[in-house]
C-alpha cells in the first residue's frame, strides 16, 4: 500500500511540475542589462509602397486657391444607430506607384516617405505659381499590422502614427498566450515583389536591431504554438485547462483516501 501511496504522491509532484513553466523561457528581454543606455542603431522611416490609401490634404491662406487640390469629404452611416460619420477620401497608389493629383497630374510616390512626399507637392505647387503659400499634409489611411497565432486578442489593428514596434503590437493583440513560442515571433513582410520571413527570439535584446523591430505597414506577426500546445490540440481549447484540473482534483481526492486508510491501519 505505501508503493502505491508513494507512486500517485510523485506523480502528482511530476505533473505540477509539468503544469509550470520555467521563467527562462517566458521571460522577454533576459540579458538586458538594467539601466544601461544603449543608442538606438536605426531610424525608422515608414515608406509608400503600391496599393498605399493616402490622405492629402493643402491648404493657404486663400482658402479657394487650396480647394481643386483637396479630396471631398464623405459622410457614412456607422453602427445599428446609424451615427454620421465623416472620412477624407484617398489616393490609391496604383502598382506602378503613381496617384493621379489634381491639377499637378501623375506623380510617382513609391519608395517616398511621407515628409518626402509633402514636400514634393508642396514645391510643385510653388514653381508651377499654383500657390504661394502652401501646407501639405500627408497621412496614411490604411497602416495597419495583423497579429496572429498564440495570443491574447488577434486581429488587424489600425496605426495611427508612423510608428510601431514588434513589442507595441504584440502589446496590441493582448500579448502572448502561455501557449506561445517565445523563441520564434515570426515578422512576414512583402516588399518590392518579395516575401521575407524573419523569426525573433523575444527572450533576446538582438531584436532591438532586428530590421522588423519596427513594423512597416500590411507586416503579419505570428507567433508559434509550443509543444504544450500541440499536445492538446485534439483537446478543446476551452476546456482543456477544466480537463486538467478535474484530473488533478480526482488524483488528488484517491491519495487523501488511500493516506487516511494508511494511516488508520
Amino acid at each position: 500500500m505505501k508503493h502505491i501511496l508513494y507512486s500517485i504522491i510523485s506523480f502528482l509532484c511530476l505533473l505540477s511540475l509539468f503544469a509550470c513553466k520555467s521563467p527562462k523561457d517566458v521571460v522577454y528581454l533576459q540579458d538586458v542589462v538594467p539601466l544601461k543606455q544603449s543608442e538606438i542603431e536605426q531610424r525608422f522611416e515608414v515608406y509608400i509602397h503600391e496599393d498605399d490609401l493616402l490622405a492629402i490634404m493643402v491648404n493657404s491662406k486663400d482658402p479657394e486657391l487650396a480647394l481643386p487640390f483637396n479630396m471631398p469629404m464623405v459622410t457614412y452611416q456607422v453602427g445599428y444607430q446609424n451615427t454620421a460619420q465623416q472620412k477624407v477620401l484617398g489616393y490609391l497608389v496604383d502598382v506602378n506607384g503613381d496617384i493621379d493629383f489634381p491639377v499637378l497630374g501623375k506623380l510617382h510616390v513609391a519608395g517616398l516617405t511621407r515628409l518626402q512626399l509633402k514636400e514634393m507637392i508642396k514645391q510643385k505647387l510653388i514653381d508651377e505659381d499654383l500657390i504661394k503659400d502652401p501646407v501639405v499634409t500627408v497621412q496614411f489611411l490604411n497602416y495597419k499590422v495583423s497579429v496572429m497565432g498564440e495570443v491574447a486578442c488577434p486581429g488587424s489593428f489600425t496605426i495611427e502614427g508612423d510608428r510601431i514596434t514588434l513589442l507595441e503590437a504584440l502589446s496590441m493583440a493582448g500579448d502572448l498566450t502561455i501557449y506561445g513560442r517565445r523563441d520564434r515571433v515570426a515578422v512576414i513582410r512583402e516588399k518590392d515583389g518579395q516575401r521575407t520571413v524573419l523569426f525573433h527570439d523575444l527572450r533576446s535584446s538582438d531584436i532591438f536591431s532586428s530590421p522588423c523591430y519596427y513594423l512597416q505597414q500590411n507586416d503579419i506577426v505570428y507567433v508559434e504554438p509550443n509543444r504544450t500546445k500541440a499536445q492538446l490540440s485534439g483537446i478543446n481549447q476551452n476546456n482543456s485547462m477544466s480537463v486538467w484540473l478535474s484530473a488533478f482534483s480526482v488524483l488528488a481526492s484517491i491519495a487523501s483516501v488511500i493516506v487516511t486508510v494508511v494511516l488508520n491501519k
